[in-house]
């Protein structure tokens, strides 16, 4: 369909704002960011009042690491809604929603390579596209986020009453770390395993719930120094962890595939090992990154990498390993029985856009929603491709956010109407 100008305008006028402001991780952060959402919404949802004055929405901020805020907004229901308790006026506010539109504010560092054109911080629009980190993950889908939450606070300012489903916007930070933000956010009681979650990571116009698990190791192997020209002196642990590399990437080149998330992979992303050429390394880390899929999974992995520190030990006498876990998220499989995904098709056709399905390359916050809290109605749809998210010249089609904008709004205003 053709998307009309003047709402076309609006999401990519707002979404370059955004982008222009310094959200990196590590870096800036998200404080000014955070802050200029919540001057964004605070007179919005100051106006949406009832007849008697009664507040008809909420604005709260959770500090979830030192410095650094989450922001939620929320259309709380009548009766409650999916996780609160009818009438309910604790000082933590409203609890879970029906939906909650879940976006994060952080980016990866800018990094180099841009065209002088494009700047990271840019936020130009040519060519169809809107550039600049963060433009596709997700500043653009936070964008879609926003105006489709003030598109909800609009009608029920409209209506003068608290609808019967209830509508949060949830802004976290941390998620290009370890996902703090959204951890904080469950342990407030702001998600649980109740209501619709949806965030807008880029996913090429698909419907994106499924994830490989991702644990994550950190794998060290203790020898003994020597000079280089008497090496049975010492204990080369350099050699001793290249065998416990070879024993893991052995292993793994035998897994099955799952029938919807594919094969298992493993990374070893960053090696660091001795001090000189001509000395035996008496130390050697490697940092390991395994996805994995059912029904491999943490405590499988567990077992692989004792197997493969055993094998290096009996390789190299005289080495000792250990390693810890420093990431353990589970996998998680599709759900084609989501209500959510079905409500979210009924959006898109109603905008005249097809919603497929499919797999998640990556890990996101609603991700980590369905492993923690077991929510089944967890998902991703958002502006852009996750192919450019991460690199110079990072990008969103213009179209693309006109898109998503429109279909959340239909989403989000069929929720509170």
């Amino acid at each position: 369909m053709e998307c009309d100008a003047s709402e076309e305008d609006e999401v990519t006028r707002l979404a370059a704002e955004l982008v222009r402001i310094d959200s990196s991780d590590p870096g800036a952060y998200e404080g000014e960011l955070e802050r200029f959402v919540r001057a964004w919404l605070a007179p919005r949802v100051d106006a949406a009042r009832a007849a008697d004055g009664t507040p008809l929405a909420t604005l709260e901020e959770l500090e979830a690491l030192p410095g650094r805020t989450c922001l939620r907004a929320t259309i709380p229901a009548a009766g409650g809604g999916a996780g609160m308790a009818a009438g309910d006026d604790s000082p933590a506010g409203p609890g879970p929603a029906d939906l909650t539109l879940c976006c994060h504010m952080d980016t990866v560092q800018l990094g180099d390579g841009w065209s002088d054109e494009t700047p990271a911080l840019g936020g130009v629009v040519r060519d169809g596209e809107l550039w600049g980190r963060g433009s596709c993950d997700m500043k653009g889908g936070l964008a879609c986020a926003m105006l489709a939450f003030g598109d909800a606070l609009d009608l029920v300012r409209r209506r003068g009453c608290a609808p019967e489903r209830s509508v949060s916007l949830l802004c976290t930070v941390d998620e290009e770390d370890v996902m703090r933000g959204c951890e904080a956010a469950i342990r407030a009681g702001w998600l649980d395993g109740r209501g619709w979650v949806l965030d807008t990571e880029p996913t090429d116009s698909l419907a994106r719930g499924a994830h490989k698990g991702r644990t994550w190791f950190e794998l060290d192997m203790a020898g003994v120094t020597a000079h280089a020209s008497t090496p049975w002196r010492g204990a080369d642990a350099v050699a001793a962890l290249s065998e416990a590399i070879c024993h893991v990437r052995r292993a793994f080149q035998t897994l099955a595939p799952h029938a919807s998330l594919g094969r298992p992979t493993v990374t070893f992303g960053q090696v660091e090992g001795g001090y000189s050429p001509y000395v035996v390394p008496d130390f050697a880390r490697v940092w390991i990154d395994m996805r994995l899929v059912p029904p491999y999974d943490t405590a499988w992995a567990r077992g692989l990498v004792e197997q493969a520190i055993a094998r290096a030990e009996e390789a190299v006498p005289g080495v000792r390993g250990s390693y810890r876990v420093t990431g353990d998220r589970p996998a998680i499989e599709p759900n084609p029985d989501s209500a959510l995904l079905a409500a979210l098709r009924d959006a898109a056709r109603g905008e005249g856009y097809d919603v497929g399905t499919g797999t998640f390359t990556g890990y996101t916050d609603t991700a980590v929603v369905a492993g923690i809290c077991h929510n089944r109605e967890c998902l991703s749809y958002g502006p852009g491709s996750l192919e450019v998210a991460h690199k110079p010249n990072e990008h969103v089609p213009v179209a693309d956010l006109a898109r998503v904008r429109a279909v959340l709004s239909r989403l989000a205003l069929g929720v509170v109407g």
